[in-house]
């Protein structure tokens, strides 16, 4: 059993470590807010790119963003460089790895967490620096750039992304996007109604550089969307910390005013047999 001295320094250091807690909170909130407020929705970037596919006829393209080569995958799995996420990257390199049981091919990792996960796995990867905001879309070109790279330097067919998704700020989840092959949201013209278009350049070039925009800005978009699953995720560990703290907290108080009263009737069964046997 713990002595008085003891259980009142813990008692202490949780009330300290509480605070730590709640100050925490405060930064997880303040941070997810401000990049909530700083990032902005591309749709009318996308919806502008996808509309140039209604004077293509797809179906006339052959082209390795559009039919798949080979039945072959490049999965990436976006996770962060920071901890007191509850599980959020592991489930991520989960998804990731699960992906690639379905369809063999090349893992992806984004972020030191998922590196640590990754390589319990014994599965061969390659790994990229965590997002950071002031980065983040110089971040997201560079991995445009390699995973286009290797899709031409390695006969592939899909392409994925597995990712955080922030449904509302207590509620994250893991989602998987397939970008590749490509599907344009736009709806195809028939081949009589683009006869009359000319093209400076073959619609298979022109298709492939309007994917490699639309890869680059929806990789930019998730950066960011996983930054601020991150922050949520945080919170939401962080007011579980706390409310584990507070039930210890509330038994170590039982148990330090059970020990007192014990004390305090020790002390006074003694002191009254002391005035008997003085008597």
């Amino acid at each position: 059993m713990k002595t008085i001295s003891v259980l009142k320094k813990d008692l202490e250091f949780n009330s300290g470590l509480a605070s730590l807690i709640e100050a925490l909170k405060s930064i997880a909130v303040s941070q997810y807010r401000a990049l909530e407020n700083k990032i902005k929705s591309y749709e009318r970037f996308i919806s502008a790119i996808e509309s140039f596919f209604e004077f293509l006829d797809i179906k006339e393209i052959v082209h390795p963003f559009l039919i798949p080569r080979q039945k072959r995958q490049i999965v990436i799995a976006v996770t962060s460089d920071s901890g007191l996420l509850g599980g959020l990257n592991m489930q991520v390199v989960n998804y990731a790895l699960r992906e690639l049981e379905t369809i063999p091919g090349k893992l992806i990792v984004i972020g030191e967490r998922g590196k640590i996960y990754a390589r319990e796995s014994k599965m061969p990867f390659v790994t990229f620096s965590g997002i950071k905001e002031e980065e983040r879309y110089g971040q997201a070109m560079q991995l445009r750039d390699y995973v286009v790279n290797k899709f031409f330097a390695e006969p592939t067919g899909y392409l994925r992304v597995v990712y955080p998704r922030p449904i509302s700020f207590t509620v994250q989840r893991v989602e998987v996007v397939s970008f590749l092959p490509f599907v344009p949201a736009t709806k195809y013209k028939t081949p009589e109604q683009i006869t009359d278009l000319i093209f400076e350049s073959d619609p298979a070039d022109i298709a492939e550089y309007l994917i490699y925009l639309w890869i680059g800005q929806k990789l930019y978009e998730i950066f960011g969307l996983s930054r601020l699953a991150e922050f949520a995720a945080r919170f939401v560990h962080l007011e579980e910390s706390a409310q584990k703290i507070k039930d210890l907290d509330k038994k170590l108080r039982l148990e330090y005013f059970r020990v007192r009263h014990e004390l305090i009737d020790r002390s006074m069964r003694e002191l009254f047999a002391a005035r008997i046997a003085f008597k």
